[in-house]
């Protein structure tokens, strides 16, 4: 075991929280060194160098494993994993089926929840959010007060900040996204998605859009199941 929980609690939410502390060193945590706060042992793995200082908070079943970081006043909780090389601080949460993973970071007071996901060498800061089942990846930012929601993927080397609002169900992979005056090109950016989310922003050097394919539904179709030699026939609900 790399770590044990220690007597010295907090309330958060209704919830005790208990201080951790290394039982060994490894990575940059020196053995003896005291960390944040998990509501149990299963939300920091014992295994890689995962680790939560300062006072960051982790509860619920969320999980942190992996090499990944959470500190200062950061909050990782519900069904959120945070894993891989990721770091989550400043005053970020992280909560709901969110995934934060890779060299990804979330800081400031950035918030990603639902089932959204941050990955690759992204970056969400200040106080911009990314929910639903938005995914941001590469070397994208989202900064500011910028929202990234619904389907939307925004990759590459995409910025998206000041108040603008990203969307539509398409993959941005290229551009500047910012809230602001209207532009010819997101006339442009308009008439291709069918979105008028676009209204208030402006863009920033080029940009590219592709398409999200959507997934054919299953619902409905009949497929056959082989169970101990005999042939079953079900209908998907």
């Amino acid at each position: 075991m790399k770590f044990k929980l220690t007597k010295n609690k907090k309330e958060w939410c209704g919830i005790t929280l208990w201080q951790i502390e290394a039982t060994v060193s490894f990575g940059i945590v020196v053995k003896g060194e005291l960390g944040g706060y998990v509501e149990k042992e299963e939300n920091l793995s014992q295994d890689g160098n995962a680790w939560v200082s300062c006072d960051a908070r982790v509860s619920g079943n969320a999980q942190v494993y992996g090499d990944a970081r959470v500190s200062c006043d950061a909050q990782v909780y519900g069904d959120a994993r945070v894993s891989g090389d990721a770091q989550v601080y400043g005053n970020a949460q992280v909560y709901g089926d969110a995934q934060v993973y890779g060299n990804a970071q979330v800081y400031g007071n950035a918030r990603v929840y639902g089932d959204a996901r941050v990955s690759g060498n992204a970056q969400v800061y200040g106080d911009a959010q990314v929910y639903g089942n938005a995914q941001v990846y590469g070397d994208a930012r989202v900064s500011g007060d910028a929202q990234v929601y619904g389907d939307a993927r925004v990759s590459g080397n995409a910025r998206v900040s000041g108040n603008a609002w990203v969307s539509a169900k398409v993959s941005f992979t290229k551009g500047w996204f910012i809230g602001g005056d209207d532009t010819g090109k997101i006339t442009d950016i308009t008439d291709k998605t069918g979105s008028t989310y676009w209204k208030n922003q402006y863009v920033l050097g080029d940009y590219e859009i592709t398409p999200i394919e959507e997934t054919p539904s299953l619902k409905g179709k009949e497929v056959e199941v082989k169970l101990d030699g005999v042939t079953y026939k079900a209908i998907i609900q």
